[in-house]
């Protein structure tokens, strides 16, 4: 039947020693629906549904699904039982296939006598990834030769092959490119439609109006509100959620307010001619104080520009130059004042078992050592400054990265460049996973960067988001240029579109 009930949550109570996530939760998940879910990083929305998942137990309260008590040891078990969870971050697992991705925890399925057989798993792999609309990605392949994006849709087939009778979707399409967020609301879609249920978190608010069926407001680990499809179709709607999730009025003025595409004479970063993968003879000049964006859909090639420009990718032709000298190394790059913020933060722009102090001041280690030692003083001056910049909520800096939200994880890999003051700055999808207060603030930094001389490479697949910034923007589309825009109050999403596909 419609709108059955299928998962109960009663007074869920979550602590992180003397914090509390969860303040007595109540909350349901019902059949047929597209329950969005959205507050501020920090909010608890990752918190309750990882219990629902498998993933953590509460501190107190107490879960019933289809009408019996529920309290999953761990994630394959709730899978197992029909609740799945696709996460936020990089969740597969390096050094093993495809196929063993999608199949991890369940390798029973495939298994005789202590045999597995692999043939037989891969063959099953590829045909449930044919039948998700993605063919391209073969499962016998080891899963490291795959980008984050390709990375994310394996994980959904792993979510999806079991046929889960409850889907929680945390920030999953943040992650996703155009064509393969549209083959994914396409999935969520049947599923409710079929009498599943579906958690859809998200801090992208044209998202959550068009997708979600209905939406719950969380912040400070409490529910503030629920709201129907008929109260988030009317007038007003997304002001009144801002408010709910923020307490406060932010208003919608996220981007600049100026069209102002002047900057200094001084070229900051230099391609000359780079070919990169399959990219072939690019160049580009960024000059201080100038937002360069660049976009196109995934695959397009962009975010090997961004990784040229910190010397993650050898090149095969052409250089890279920073005040004349060759950035071919990470180190090099840092040295001669480039940031790199990457989209893949988990496993490339983050230390997650290290502290937030150590992550934010690891660039600028050099800076804080005198005789090889660290200046305590120094460092703590530092890291004070930039938890305070961000409003990084944590208990304390010396706790684990790993133990931050989405968010909050995202605002130290632009702290540790911040602290760092680091001249130019390649920002691969800087926004990714942050809610709608600490983006706009974010912008707000961007637009600060640009008047205080830095350089900045904006790599992103929100249009809006490179309208909104950039002072020039460059669209790739098989791996070479095919439109360059200049910053315009009247230029469109549309104008660009047609340059992607």
């Amino acid at each position: 039947m419609e709108n059955q009930t299928i998962l109960v949550c009663k007074n869920i109570v979550k602590k992180f020693g003397p914090v509390n996530a969860l303040n007595g939760v109540d909350f349901e998940v019902r059949r047929g629906e597209i329950m969005g879910l959205i507050g501020e990083n920090g909010s608890g929305k990752s918190t309750l549904t990882s219990i629902m998942a498998g993933m953590q137990k509460a501190t107190s309260g107490s879960m019933e699904y289809k009408g019996k008590p529920w309290s999953p040891d761990t994630m394959a078990n709730a899978q197992n039982e029909g609740v799945c969870m696709i996460l936020q971050e990089s969740n597969t697992v390096r050094g093993c296939t495809v196929a063993e991705n999608i199949y991890a925890g369940h390798m029973d399925k495939f298994t005789k006598l202590g045999i597995i057989n692999i043939r037989k798993m891969i063959k099953s792999a590829q045909q449930l990834l044919d039948s998700f609309g993605m063919g391209r990605i073969c499962a016998s392949d080891p899963i490291d030769k795959y980008s984050f994006e390709d990375r994310k849709m394996v994980e959904i087939v792993r979510a999806l092959f079991s046929d889960p009778e409850i889907l929680v979707v945390d920030e999953t399409t943040t992650a996703l490119s155009f064509d393969a967020r549209e083959l994914f609301y396409g999935i969520i879609r049947k599923l409710a439609d079929n009498n599943k249920a579906v958690i859809f978190i998200s801090h992208d608010m044209e998202e959550i109006l068009t997708r979600c069926t209905n939406l719950t407001v969380l912040r400070d680990g409490n529910i503030i509100g629920h709201l129907t499809r008929e109260e988030m179709d009317l007038p007003g709607a997304p002001e009144k959620i801002r408010y709910m999730m923020v307490g406060r009025e932010i208003g919608d003025a996220y981007y600049r307010n100026d069209y102002d595409i002047s900057h200094g004479e001084e070229v900051a970063l230099e391609f000359d001619n780079v070919s990169v993968g399959d990219i072939k003879n690019f160049d580009l000049t960024i000059h201080k104080g100038e937002i360069i964006g660049i976009g196109g859909l995934s695959g397009c090639g962009m975010r090997l520009i961004g990784r040229a420009g910190f010397g993650l990718e050898k090149l095969s032709g052409g250089e890279v130059r920073r005040n004349g000298k060759i950035i071919n190394s990470p180190l090099t790059a840092i040295n001669n004042g480039i940031g790199y913020v990457s989209k893949d933060r988990d496993t490339e722009a983050l230390i997650l078992s290290a502290s937030i102090s150590n992550n934010i001041t690891l660039p600028s280690l050099n800076d804080l050592s005198k005789y090889s030692f660290i200046d305590p003083r120094k460092e703590n001056a530092i890291v004070k400054k930039e938890v305070e910049r961000y409003l990084i909520k944590c208990k304390t800096p010396k706790q684990k990265v790993s133990t931050l939200s989405g968010g909050n994880k995202q605002k130290v890999s632009f702290a540790k460049w911040t602290a760092k003051d680091s001249d130019v700055l390649i920002m691969d999808c800087p926004t990714r996973g942050v809610d709608i207060g600490v983006k706009q603030s974010m912008y707000a930094f961007i637009s600060q960067m640009k008047k205080d001389g830095k350089a900045i490479l904006l790599i992103s697949e929100e249009l809006s988001e490179l309208i909104g910034m950039s002072d020039k923007i460059i669209i790739l589309k098989d791996f070479a240029v095919s439109g360059q825009f200049m910053r315009s109050p009247d230029l469109k999403e549309t104008d660009i579109i047609g340059s992607m596909i």
